[in-house]
């Protein structure tokens, strides 16, 4: 991909793009974004859940075989869509964990690849911070979000509450004990019989069923503090669900689903209520990674942001899950603060983003 510039961009200014790569798990992403001003110049996403259905999850292996076939002509695609070659862009930013090591191999190495063949700087992007400056992106806000800000992660291997303070600067205030909610979604999914990836199904199942039918806990709801714990919200879904009659008429798995989904929903405004005391400085409340586009979670978490005056800040679905946009602009980011990483970077498949500050 190394070849001569069009001419058509310089740079030094804030018309310079950057490149984005996402492999961290099993969506195969690319995307190209204006670091001046966020314009998505053009983006790309492939999922793999026909390669990973089968198995009622994802299998590393076959998801790194899919990154490397997909992700070069991906990264070929963007670039054209956006009229630049590799050689105009201002840099390449690509997910380097945490996540699957096969699939941040890969997508490290092709970043790394184009970045060396063209002269250009190299952004080892931490994901989860990729997902913690989603809310800065142009367009997502208005006003635009200050810092610090309170963020709520909530994907399928993350629940955490973090004081955004700034690019790099990150206070982790609450983590789960067990699982992470995003997971408790799919396995939830998986004991009442949906297809996978379970969270978005279940959201559909719950919509037609009455949640104050099947009574089920709220795991350290009021507690001091703001850590989760999902382990026995699903252990009473499994009981629930063993319960029913041989033959139980869908609705009955609909009332589960609906309960479930409100429990999460009380238990994260809960959460995010006590950690809002924690941040009395935060200008906004953020959510983002795959859950944040569950539409009983966002109303849940909207009424407690409302209760303190301040705005609930939710990026659109194709944000909030896997994408090479926000990879690119959290790359922008750490470029504009003149942040780089050597070629030898090595992906590391864990990467507490408390220690984005340090590195």
């Amino acid at each position: 991909m190394g070849r001569k510039g069009t001419g058509r961009v310089d740079r030094s200014d804030g018309a310079a793009a950057v490149l984005g790569l996402e492999s961290s798990c099993d969506e195969t992403a690319a995307a190209v974004v204006r670091a001046g001003d966020g314009a998505v110049l053009a983006e790309a996403v492939l999922g793999q859940e026909k390669e990973h259905a089968p198995f009622g999850g994802v299998v590393p292996e076959i998801a790194a075989r899919a990154h490397l076939e997909h992700l070069p002509r991906l990264a070929e695609r963007v670039l054209r869509e956006a009229g630049l070659v590799p050689a105009d862009l201002a840099g390449v930013a690509a997910t380097s964990g945490p996540g699957l090591i096969g699939g941040l191999v890969v997508g490290a190495s092709v970043g790394k690849g184009i970045a060396l063949a063209n002269g250009l700087p190299f952004v080892a992007v931490n994901h989860l911070e990729a997902h913690a400056l989603t809310a800065t992106l142009p367009g997502i806000a208005s006003p635009p979000v200050a810092f610090p800000y309170l963020l709520l992660l909530l994907s399928g291997g993350h629940c955490q509450c973090v004081a955004v303070e700034g690019v790099g600067r990150y206070r982790r205030l609450g983590t789960t004990l067990d699982d992470a909610v995003g997971e408790a979604f799919d396995k939830s999914a998986k004991l009442l019989g949906l297809p996978w990836p379970g969270g978005p199904a279940l959201e559909r199942l719950a919509s037609r069923g009455e949640p104050g039918r099947v009574p089920l806990p709220r795991p350290l709801l009021g507690r001091p503090g703001c850590d989760f714990s999902w382990s026995g919200l699903k252990t009473a879904v499994a009981q629930a669900v063993a319960r029913l009659p041989g033959a139980s008429p869908e609705g009955a798995k609909a009332d589960i689903a609906a309960a479930f989904q409100a429990a999460v929903a009380e238990v994260l405004a809960d959460r995010a209520a006590h950690a809002l005391a924690m941040l009395p400085a935060a200008t906004a409340l953020v959510i983002a990674g795959g859950v944040a586009a569950n539409a009983a979670v966002r109303g849940a978490l909207s009424g407690v942001a409302a209760e303190r005056g301040l705005p609930l800040v939710a990026p659109p679905p194709r944000l909030c899950t896997d994408n090479a946009v926000m990879v690119a602009w959290a790359g922008a980011q750490r470029l504009r603060l003149g942040l780089s990483d050597p070629l030898g970077h090595a992906p590391r498949p864990r990467w507490p983003l408390e220690e984005m500050a340090a590195a």
